[in-house]
């Protein structure tokens, strides 16, 4: 039997893995975040990773006899060479949307595949990881359109500070890529990877 584990409290996430039919748990990762790469690519990767990591080393007490799929996710916006994770806040929410609008710029979610084998006595995990890029292109936003979707609280927790599956969906004028992958996980790509591995 697999076991799948989300490594993460994302309700997107959550709600993403439901719609392709897992059934999983959810244990979200507590290990704090460390950045040595300066590729959006990478960096995402590498936070994914962490995140698989950690979760798989304290998984290990809840299965004796299964395989477990921890599943760490990680997803960041970039506008040429700027990042810009979730904001601090509703300025700096404001900042990144002023930037953003009126132009295309990328979306990176890096998934990583740590596989434990329960019936080893100490089992170290298998690693998979990828990552998916979107290209994202916004409408041009007023200060005051930008300062109403502030104020809804929306882009509070949201990488770049907008949702595209929320009320700045009406701002998105085009997307090259998966859609799910701007959401926070690029699930059509993940069930291509479970497959692809039996997994």
């Amino acid at each position: 039997m697999t076991r799948y584990v989300l490594a993460s409290a994302s309700p997107r996430r959550r709600a993403l893995l439901e719609q392709a039919g897992l059934s999983f748990a959810i244990l979200p990762a507590q290990g704090e975040e460390l950045i040595t790469k300066e590729n959006p690519a990478q960096i995402v990767e590498e936070l994914s990773y962490q995140k698989a990591v950690e979760v798989a080393g304290r998984y290990k007490g809840y299965h004796k006899n299964d395989t477990t799929v921890i599943i760490g996710a990680d997803t960041i916006v970039a506008l040429g060479n700027e990042i810009m994770g979730k904001p601090k806040d509703h300025a700096d929410a404001a900042r990144m949307l002023t930037k953003l609008q009126g132009h295309t710029h990328q979306v990176y979610t890096g998934v990583t595949l740590a596989v434990t084998e329960g019936r080893l006595e100490k089992p170290a995990p298998v690693i998979y990881t990828f990552h998916e890029k979107t290209d994202v292109c916004m409408y041009p936003m007023t200060p005051e359109q930008i300062a109403a979707y502030v104020a809804t609280g929306e882009p509070v927790d949201k990488a770049g500070a907008y949702a595209i599956q929320g009320r700045c969906a009406i701002y998105i004028k085009e997307i090259h890529g998966e859609y799910n992958n701007v959401v926070g996980l690029p699930v059509a790509r993940l069930m291509q990877e479970l497959i692809a591995r039996n997994l």
